[in-house]
């Protein structure tokens, strides 16, 4: 594995446990709060959405991301 893609990698994971932790984020903070280059910010979130495991809302210059919500069945009524 190449150094970048270690950084892609390593940024996913700590994305995945800050959103854990406060359930929504902008790229802008998460950035700031993971201490990411915009390059690696930007590819582990493609990485992340790519697997279905972020959710990306557009919001002017930023994205909301925010962890899917589990689907729930409704139930069936007979």
């Amino acid at each position: 594995m190449t150094p970048l893609q270690e950084s892609i990698q390593a940024a996913c994971g700590r994305m995945l446990e800050y959103l854990q932790d406060k359930k929504q984020a902008t790229s802008w903070q998460l950035k700031l709060a993971l201490h990411l280059s915009s390059s690696v910010l930007y590819l582990a979130l493609g990485v992340l959405y790519e697997q279905g495991k972020i959710r990306l809302e557009a919001d002017d210059i930023n994205y909301k991301v925010s962890l899917p919500q589990p689907d729930v069945e409704t139930p069936q009524q007979f």
